[in-house]
C-alpha cells in the first residue's frame, strides 16, 4: 500500500465518524500545489549532477503551510504527497495555526561531501524560493537535513527576498533558531508517553520500554524517560539491538553513540547484542517505533507483544497491522499526535522569529508540555466519548478544525 493510500484510508476512516459530505473529502485531501524541479549542481570532482525535488503544500486554510525537508534516495511525489497531508493533521490536532506542506530530494546525503551538500541545497532554493515564505509555507528539517541544511536554505532564500528568519525553523541557535529545538520530537513523544501511563494507573517505575531507533528522536525520547524513571531495556540502530532486562544505561548509551565517529552503538558492551527484528516482538510495557515507516506490518504485526505503542516514527505501523493491533486490544498512539513535538517547537521557534524577542528553554519546555498534554486530552477523551481508536479520535479533531476553517473563510 503507498504512504498516500494508507492515509486516505486514516482519513476516511475518521470522516466516516464525522459524516464528511464527499466533495469535502476531495477538497481536503487534494494538496493545493504539487512542484517537481530539476536541481542540478557541480561535484567535487566530474560533471555536474542533478536531481528530482520536491515541494507539496497540501493546506493553508488555518495559516501558514508547514512541513519537513528530507534528503533521502526513496523520497517520491506520492510519499512526500502523503507526507503533507499528514502535516496538515499533525498542526490541527496540536491545534497550531498552520497548514501542511513537505519537500524532499530524491538522494543519499551520505554520499555527498559538504560542500556538495550546499551547494546542492542552494541550487534547491534557487528553484522554489518564490513558493515558500514565512507567511506562505515555512520548511524545516526532517530525514537526511538537520540545523547547517536550515542556515543555507535560510541563507539563500534571504538573497531574493532580503532578511527575515522566520522562512525556515530548525536554524542554528546562533542563527535565530530556538532553544529545545534539537529535543522538540524526542522530548514530545515521553511528555505523551507519560501522559498515556498515568492514564492507564501504571507507574513510571515499574514500565519497561523498547525504542526502535536511536537517531536523533529515539536518544531524546529515551534521555527524557530516563530522567522520569521509565525502565528503557532495549534500543536499536543500524548496527543491531540492545537489550538489558534490568534497564539500559541511557548516559553511557549517549556517551558511547557521540563519542563513535560513526554515531553508531558498534561493539557496544553494556548490553546483550540481539537481532534488530526481536525488538518490535519484546515482551514490554511500551514500544517505541521511532525510525522508519512501515515496521509493523501483517507480517509481524501478530507477534507483537507490547500493549501500547508509541508512533515516534512516521508511519511505523501500517493500516493492516493497524487493524491487527486494534483487534488483540493494543493502545497506538498514533503519529500525527505522538511526534508532533518537532512542530510544536518550530512554531514556537517561528514565533520568536516574528516577534524578534528569544524565549529560554524553561519556556519552551513549558509551552511544549502545555500544547502536547492538551492535544493528548483531546485525543484521549474522544476517543473514549466515540469508543473509536486514538488514531480515528485524532484524525477525527484534525479534520474537524480544517473543515471548520475552510467553511468560515468560504474556501468552498
Amino acid at each position: 500500500m503507498q504512504a498516500s493510500e494508507a492515509t486516505r484510508l486514516y482519513f476516511d476512516q475518521a470522516a466516516d465518524r464525522l459524516d464528511l459530505p464527499e466533495s469535502w473529502r476531495t477538497m481536503l485531501l487534494m494538496p493545493r500545489r504539487e512542484v517537481q524541479v530539476q536541481v542540478s549542481f557541480e561535484r567535487d570532482h566530474g560533471p555536474p549532477h542533478t536531481v528530482i525535488g520536491y515541494r507539496v503544500q497540501h493546506d493553508n486554510s488555518r495559516g501558514p503551510m508547514k512541513g519537513g525537508l528530507r534528503y533521502h534516495p526513496e523520497v517520491d511525489l506520492d510519499e512526500v504527497r502523503s507526507l503533507a497531508s499528514l502535516m496538515t493533521w499533525k498542526t490541527a490536532v496540536v491545534d497550531l495555526p498552520y497548514g501542511g506542506a513537505k519537500g524532499g530530494i530524491a538522494i543519499d546525503p551520505k554520499q555527498l561531501s559538504v560542500p556538495e551538500l550546499e551547494r546542492m541545497t542552494r541550487a534547491f532554493v534557487d528553484q522554489i524560493h518564490d513558493i515558500v515564505g514565512p507567511d506562505v509555507d515555512i520548511p524545516a528539517p526532517d530525514m537526511g537535513t538537520d540545523y547547517r541544511v536550515m542556515a543555507w536554505f535560510r541563507n539563500q532564500w534571504e538573497k531574493y527576498h532580503g532578511f527575515n528568519p522566520a522562512v525556515i525553523t530548525g536554524k542554528p541557535v546562533e542563527e535565530y533558531g530556538a532553544r529545545g529545538r534539537e529535543e522538540a520530537t524526542g522530548r514530545g513523544v515521553g511528555i505523551v508517553t507519560l501522559k498515556l501511563l498515568k492514564r492507564l494507573g501504571r507507574k513510571p517505575e515499574a514500565t519497561r520500554v523498547a525504542i526502535q531507533g536511536f537517531g536523533n528522536v529515539g536518544t531524546h525520547t529515551a534521555k527524557f524517560l530516563h530522567e522520569a524513571e521509565i525502565s528503557v531495556v532495549a534500543i536499536s540502530d543500524l548496527s543491531g539491538a540492545y537489550h538489558n532486562a534490568r534497564g539500559l544505561n541511557v548516559p553511557d548509551l549517549l556517551h558511547y553513540k557521540l563519542a563513535q565517529p560513526s554515531g553508531l552503538l558498534t561493539d557496544y558492551q553494556g548490553a546483550d547484542k540481539i537481532p534488530a527484528q526481536e525488538l518490535l516482538e519484546m515482551d514490554v510495557d511500551v514500544l517505541i517505533p521511532a525510525a522508519l515507516g512501515n515496521q509493523i506490518t501483517a507480517e509481524n504485526a501478530g507477534r507483537v507483544q507490547a500493549p501500547i505503542i508509541i508512533e515516534a516514527a512516521n508511519g511505523p505501523v501500517d493500516p493492516e497491522a493497524d487493524e491487527i493491533l486494534n483487534r488483540k486490544g493494543t493502545i497506538i498512539v498514533p503519529d500525527i499526535l505522538a511526534n508532533a513535538g518537532g512542530v510544536t517547537v518550530s512554531y514556537f521557534e517561528w514565533v520568536q522569529n516574528r516577534q524578534h524577542y528569544r524565549w529560554g528553554l524553561d519556556r519552551v519546555r513549558q509551552e511544549l508540555d502545555r500544547t502536547m498534554s492538551g492535544a493528548f486530552e483531546d485525543v484521549w477523551q474522544l476517543a473514549q466519548q466515540e469508543k473509536v481508536s486514538l488514531r480515528t479520535a485524532a484524525f477525527m479533531i484534525a479534520i474537524k478544525r480544517v473543515y471548520r476553517a475552510s467553511q468560515l473563510s468560504g474556501t468552498f
